[in-house]
């Protein structure tokens, strides 16, 4: 499956001959995306390449080190598209590998404006294994207090993240089926298993504001949780730390309880479609403009899924350039979310996604910084996000351009059983600061500080939040 994954994925790759793109008609659609003057004459021409290493350590997944690369073709100041597009390609390879065994393979092409055309082509292609995914439950209830795995309807409550995994690791009496003695250090955690092979295709209309959108998608999911794993546990006597065997998970009880489907994983065929506006003058790093989208996923039997759900995602960003400083801009957004389908499997509540790039929901570094991934989950949700992005260096360093910035941001949402009952009760909040390193303008080096009343937490990753 892998293998058969890759060859498709570099077969088209190959098939895209876009190093030089070629004026088709006047142009007209692309007009509304001028860069602003000052990120027109620091842009880059040709084709350049930016990596940087990726180091992590995890509890659980180890120690981790790989790459996160970038190969961009500007083409030359000359080329018509130059002024309004942020490449004429590009390509991103990421690896890494962990001494748990977790490894992850993401590749992926964009082509936005093909050889001159209306035309933007997506490829991305995904082999990963992860351990460290979380499972708080998929209903409105994981709006109240953490409560433990092994008392999901009644037990003591804890109002922060520490106190919880305080409360996870101390050993307790096994229940029927567990050991004599277990850890509930893993019971929210469990691992997944993805192949996946995604094709995209975009077509602006009109002076090139409106885009249509088409997709397919087919992936390959495995799902693993960890009872009697040996994990991290605390003696309750004494206090000193021990091992002991994990107890039953979260998820695996609320499988075998038929409160949700989906853990057993396998194939799942995906439709997507999109009515995209977007007057962004610099996709990677906006200045001014909006975007907004109306996006659906579909899968159903009838085109080789094994599951049937209707995904709908409504996203609108905006971004204003203020009038003081090199480079000040106030971003924002706000997104709304619904999944039809009684019987969708669990790990597409995990998702929104959008023709931009998914979203993890609810809690993370894409939509709630501050909490922890996937913190709240339901049928649906609403978030917005709010971004200063204050610019304050630019440098040159050999033929790298390096620009700093600072981010202060403000995160909000709530999730519910039903979309008929979103409303403004039950807010969660988070609030922060990043600092944003420009990289040859399109790669945008990304570190946020976030909290939240349940925790504080440090992100890292390559591209705005939004």
């Amino acid at each position: 499956m892998k293998k058969t994954l890759l060859y498709s994925f570099m077969l088209t790759l190959l098939s895209f001959p876009f190093l030089e793109a070629q004026e088709k008609d006047s142009l007209s659609f692309v007009k509304s995306k001028r860069m602003s003057e000052d990120d027109l004459i620091k842009k880059k021409e040709g084709r350049f390449f930016t990596g940087i290493p990726d180091f992590s350590s995890d509890p659980v997944t180890g120690f981790g080190f790989g790459v996160r690369s970038n190969i961009f073709w500007n083409g030359a100041r000359t080329n018509p598209l130059f002024p309004y597009t942020p490449y004429l390609a590009k390509l991103k390879v990421n690896a890494a590998y962990y001494t748990s065994n977790a490894r992850e393979l993401v590749m992926s092409l964009d082509v936005p404006y093909y050889k001159g055309t209306r035309w933007r082509f997506k490829i991305d292609f995904k082999a990963q294994q992860n351990p460290t995914n979380l499972y708080f439950g998929l209903t409105e209830t994981t709006l109240e207090p953490l409560r433990l795995p092994s008392t999901p309807s009644g037990g003591p409550t804890y109002n922060t993240y520490s106190e919880y995994d305080q409360a996870r690791k101390t050993l307790r009496s096994g229940d029927v089926g567990e050991a004599p003695f277990v850890t509930d250090a893993l019971s929210n955690r469990f691992r997944e298993t993805e192949f996946m092979l995604n094709l995209k295709a975009d077509y602006a209309l009109g002076n090139g504001k409106w885009r249509i959108m088409g997709g397919y998608e087919i992936q390959n999911l495995r799902y693993k949780t960890f009872e009697g794993v040996e994990a991290e546990a605390i003696d309750p006597i004494t206090k000193e730390k021990t091992t002991a065997p994990n107890g039953f998970s979260l998820l695996k009880r609320d499988f075998e309880q038929t409160n949700i489907s989906g853990l057993n994983g396998g194939w799942i065929s995906i439709l997507q479609t999109a009515l995209i506006y977007d007057t962004r003058d610099f996709e990677p790093d906006p200045t001014k403009g909006y975007y907004f989208e109306i996006a659906n996923e579909y899968s159903s039997k009838y085109i080789g899924s094994q599951f049937e759900f209707n995904k709908l995602f409504l996203q609108g960003k905006g971004f204003w350039k203020l009038p003081f400083g090199k480079r000040t801009v106030v971003a924002s957004r706000l997104g709304v979310g619904n999944i039809f389908g009684s019987n969708a499997p669990f790990f597409e509540f995990q998702d929104q996604w959008s023709p931009d790039g998914s979203i993890n929901s609810l809690g993370g570094k894409q939509s709630l910084r501050g909490y922890r991934a996937n913190r709240f989950l339901s049928r649906s949700l609403w978030f917005t996000n709010i971004e200063l992005r204050y610019r304050f260096l630019e440098t040159k360093l050999g033929k790298q351009r390096f620009a700093f910035g600072l981010a202060p941001f403000f995160d909000a949402g709530t999730v519910r059983d039903r979309w008929q009952d979103l409303n403004f009760k039950n807010i969660k909040f988070s609030y922060g600061a990043g600092l944003r390193i420009a990289w040859n303008q399109s790669t945008i080096l990304s570190f946020d500080y976030g909290k939240s009343k349940e925790d504080s937490l440090f992100y890292f990753g390559i591209g705005q939040a939004f």
